[in-house]
């Protein structure tokens, strides 16, 4: 009879046992999602480690590469194929160098300009060592040809197949039932959303950030010759004329970056101030990230991924205002950028990007650049040996600095957005965290 009465109360006990097991089991797993969750805010550091983990955009799940972005006329789809197309000159050129830095210079439509940077390009040392890519917001034929005579290094151009430039009769274009300046949509039928200052879209203003951010994605993520880039990439635009000892500095300023400076995030060709050459002397400066010849990697490419709806929602039409403003804040520190004392890039443009078309010399002086290069200018001049000087307090957009405008469209944003998950398949089981409000 006790054999009996000993059953029940050993399967009461084990009972107990296997639901005690089971509810620690639960508490350690919402405590360990607690801990992620809370530790997901973090401000993370730059990291010398290349950070290749996929990062989708998450607030539109089963997204799709098309589906979201605008139906393509012909002349787009042509361009998008054109995309494709390996780099020219590798007969000449056919082997990049082990640790090369990637060029990638913007253009629009500023022929003028273009000239002058292709040729300050060919007489930068160490370019063919190289790829560079030439990223065109729309197709403009005097630009392609320009493009199409550079014999010093593998080029390959890209077009932004989704450039307003390119729709002449519907969005990202103008469309005939487009609102204009500051129009009633009520009162007037029309469509689209003006900006936090009442001013509907201009077309040719919005495609300013529309093709850096396109350009971005596609070289970080879209291009077969890019996608798998370990290094650091160089970003130069058509009005940026580059000193001979640009290339070289860059490879120093790169390999000095972990050592001398552990809290930037790139180097830089120029200093922030564009009508600075630098201060001289033997210091390295790290201050705020310029626009002028800017160079980072592809873990900072994914802080600014993670940061896309910031970057596609603040009302402003230039993505390096809309970068100083709101996405680099939103890192939670400084965002520096080193460089040497003397500027290896030189700004020369004296007209917005959407004037000086033409053949005459219109936004140059007697239709040249008088940018005089000193011998050394020629070689590199930065030192491993220097120490480094912080510009902690500059000049910049403050706190509650809500943007210039223009970039108010909901249109717009949802491209902007779409051009962020183009390469990507968002899916619930990704990692990676990025913020969608």
């Amino acid at each position: 009879m006790a054999a009996n009465c000993k059953k029940p109360q050993l399967r009461a006990a084990a009972s107990r046992r296997l639901l005690s097991i089971v509810s620690v089991t639960v508490l350690g797993v919402l405590l360990l999602i607690f801990l992620l969750r809370t530790n997901s805010d973090f401000v993370e550091p730059p990291s010398n480690k290349v950070d290749n983990t996929f990062n989708p955009i998450s607030d539109v799940p089963h997204f799709t590469a098309k589906s979201n972005l605008p139906k393509q006329n012909e002349l787009s789809i042509k361009l998008e194929e054109r995309n494709q197309l390996p780099p020219r000159n590798v007969d000449l050129f056919p082997n990049l160098a082990k640790d090369h830095i990637v060029i990638v210079l913007y253009v629009h439509n500023r022929p003028q300009y273009l000239k002058v940077v292709v040729e300050s390009l060919s007489s930068v040392v160490g370019i063919k060592e190289t790829l560079l890519i030439v990223s065109h917001d729309g197709y403009f034929e005097e630009m392609n040809k320009i493009v199409d005579g550079i014999k010093f290094c593998q080029v390959k151009q890209i077009y932004a197949p989704y450039s307003p430039h390119l729709f002449s009769d519907g969005f990202p274009g103008v469309s005939s039932n487009d609102c204009k300046d500051k129009d009633n949509a009520t009162e007037k039928h029309c469509t689209g959303t003006p900006d936090q200052y009442g001013n509907h879209r201009s077309s040719k203003i919005v495609s300013l950030k529309h093709h850096w951010w396109w350009m971005m994605n596609t070289v970080w993520d879209g291009l077969e010759e890019t996608r798998g880039h370990t290094g650091h990439i160089l970003f130069i635009e058509e009005d940026h004329f580059i000193l001979p000892n640009a290339y070289r500095n860059l490879q120093i300023l790169t390999e000095l970056k972990p050592k001398k400076c552990p809290d930037c995030y790139a180097a830089n060709l120029a200093p922030s101030d564009v009508n600075s050459r630098g201060e001289g002397g033997s210091i390295l400066i790290a201050e705020r990230m310029g626009n002028v010849g800017y160079t980072f990697n592809r873990t900072v490419w994914r802080k600014i991924h993670r940061k896309a709806r910031k970057f596609c929602f603040f009302d402003d039409y230039n993505w390096d205002i809309t970068m100083w403003a709101t996405v680099y804040p939103s890192f939670g520190a400084p965002v520096y950028t080193v460089r040497g004392p003397r500027t290896s890039a030189i700004h020369f443009g004296k007209c917005g990007l959407h004037r000086g078309q033409g053949d005459s010399g219109a936004c140059i002086d007697n239709g040249v650049v008088g940018i005089r290069v000193e011998d050394s200018d020629k070689v590199a001049n930065i030192k491993s040996e220097w120490n480094v000087r912080v510009f902690k307090h500059q000049q910049g957009y403050k706190a509650g600095f809500r943007g210039w405008g223009g970039w108010g469209d909901d249109r717009d944003r949802r491209l902007c957005l779409a051009f962020a998950r183009m390469y990507h398949l968002t899916n619930t089981a990704s990692s990676g965290r990025v913020e969608t409000s």
